[in-house]
């Protein structure tokens, strides 16, 4: 009988522990609803929310469109007279313009393929694609006319629901998030997560605020949106899944969590007395700016005050060119006049920066291209302030221009990329190839410079404080910064590089003449 007594107390006791058991995961269960789940919910969700709202917008339902009116009348009159709040909100829905969103993933996407992540580049592609059809697509199925307030600020073309650059917002810097996220820790993903969500809702708040969509506009282009980044994205589990891989969490996870080294923009750098290096090098930066800039704006003095109007054909040479304009020569001096301008020169100076970037996995090109850029812009305006030297006296093909003629902005700017492309490409690659870089460093900026006299902008002088600038600006920052420096560290065994050193490649190669040598060695031993 004890016996009996002590198997059922154990007994009832391995019961009791068991249902505990069940009891806390089922509780924890509650606490912790499926993720997965959870997301096909928030999908789901917010594609009945679009349908709702596209049924409501196309019947025109009165309740809907009297929240919409006054809404869009009183968001409008919050900023409508202030400049510096319609400067802000303008800058903030330009980065939701199609033509920022495209160069965004278009860099992402050079990245991924660069580094043969195919997949997550295919992924980013299609689901960016997506939302480009989308767009026109909803907005002619609805065929809403735009807003008119009181205040308009900007002006918006086609249709009004859903809004596109909310739709393609939420679609792309969605998209980049799911992918790179792996890449973030700690507080570095909230902050990457924090950012990207910050900068979706800005855009689309900053759409209402213009005056140029409907609040409903605005939810339709969150929710539509959302909806197919959540297809997208299931699309792209269900391709892990038949490829025999785990099934991730992409909002917790990002599609591809074991590409994480891949998605890491840069392989970490070494601290130890990093800190003061920096710190040195940053302040020789600064000097050698200023010092540049104080000789640029002194040429620029003299040549104003004691050229006498003519120094190196400043006259001569800017009316020799209006006066042998042609119709195919302006049609070309506005090409490379284009291509110099600061649009077209900082998506230049951000796909470069991105391709050292995926190549080479060093910060120091980046910073390189950067430091040159902006360093140039900054330049220019506190030359071009201080000289305030007019235009040549012939007819412009250019209007409305905001600065004086000294320096060219144009030619200064084109002049520090492609010669800095080349510097960075003859610096890192090894093959023949890398030399025909040298056509566009010297070609481009002879282009530019001729095209801006040609359009009667600069003068001969101009564009020589311009290569000067250029000249002294780019010899400083290579001799600061030392962008291919990353290679010497690499041959070095203390950079603490493991297998990426020169010793690491080479010593396999050693090891292996010497078994061969010692092969060779017995096989002689052996016939002699």
């Amino acid at each position: 009988m004890p016996t009996d007594q002590a198997d059922g107390q154990v007994a009832l006791g391995m019961k009791a522990f068991v249902v505990g058991r069940v009891a806390v995961m089922f509780v924890s269960r509650l606490h912790r609803p499926d993720r997965g789940l959870t997301a096909v919910a928030v999908v789901t969700i917010a594609a009945a929310v679009f349908a709702i709202l596209l049924i409501l917008v196309r019947l025109r339902w009165a309740p809907l469109e009297s929240v919409d009116h006054d809404a869009a009348a009183q968001i409008n009159g919050l900023i409508a007279g202030n400049s510096v709040l319609v400067a802000v909100v303008k800058a903030v829905t330009f980065l939701g313009s199609s033509g920022v969103l495209w160069a965004v993933v278009g860099v992402a996407a050079a990245i991924l393929a660069i580094r043969k992540r195919w997949r997550l580049t295919v992924y980013l592609l299609v689901t960016a694609a997506g939302a480009l059809v989308l767009d026109p697509v909803l907005k002619s199925l609805v065929g809403r006319l735009r807003p008119v307030v009181a205040h308009p600020i900007a002006h918006g073309a086609g249709n009004s629901f859903p809004s596109g650059h909310t739709l393609g917002s939420i679609v792309c810097y969605g998209a980049i998030l799911l992918v790179f996220l792996p890449a973030a820790r700690g507080r570095w993903r909230v902050a990457f997560v924090t950012v990207i969500v910050t900068l979706v809702a800005l855009i689309g708040i900053s759409r209402i605020l213009l005056g140029v969509h409907y609040l409903s506009d605005v939810i339709g282009g969150w929710a539509v949106g959302i909806t197919w980044l959540g297809v997208t994205a299931f699309a792209f589990e269900a391709t892990r899944h038949a490829s025999g891989q785990r099934v991730t969490d992409p909002v917790t996870e990002g599609l591809e969590p074991e590409a994480r080294a891949d998605l890491r923009p840069a392989q970490p750098e070494p601290t130890g007395g990093r800190t003061r290096h920096l710190g040195r090098i940053a302040a020789g930066t600064l000097v050698a700016w200023v010092l540049i800039v104080g000789i640029v704006i002194g040429a620029g003095e003299l040549i104003v005050k004691y050229g006498n109007g003519n120094v190196l054909g400043d006259e001569t040479i800017p009316h020799w060119f209006a006066a042998h304009r042609t119709p195919s020569l302006n049609r070309w001096s506005e090409v490379f006049s284009t291509l110099g301008a600061t649009q077209a020169i900082l998506i230049a100076a951000v796909a470069t920066c991105a391709v050292f970037l995926a190549v080479t996995r060093r910060w120091r090109p980046v910073v390189f291209i950067a430091t040159l850029m902006f360093g140039e812009l900054a330049a220019f305006l506190v030359a071009a302030a201080v000289v305030k030297r007019p235009r040549p006296d012939v007819s412009h093909l250019d209007h409305h221009l905001p600065t004086s003629a000294y320096p060219s902005g144009h030619t200064a700017a084109t002049t520090c990329l492609y010669v800095a492309l080349a510097v960075l490409v003859i610096g890192h690659a090894r093959g023949w190839w890398r030399w025909l870089f040298l056509v566009p460093a010297i070609a481009m900026p002879a282009l530019v410079a001729l095209s801006r006299m040609y359009r009667g902008e600069h003068h001969p002088t101009d564009v020589l404080g311009s290569l000067l600038f250029a000249a002294l600006w780019i010899t400083a920052l290579t001799l600061l910064i030392k962008p291919g420096q990353h290679d010497r560290n690499r041959a070095a065994p203390a950079a603490g590089n493991g297998p990426h050193t020169r010793a690491a490649f080479t010593a396999p190669r050693q090891a292996g003449r010497r078994r061969k040598t010692g092969v060779t060695a017995g096989r002689t031993a052996s016939q002699g």
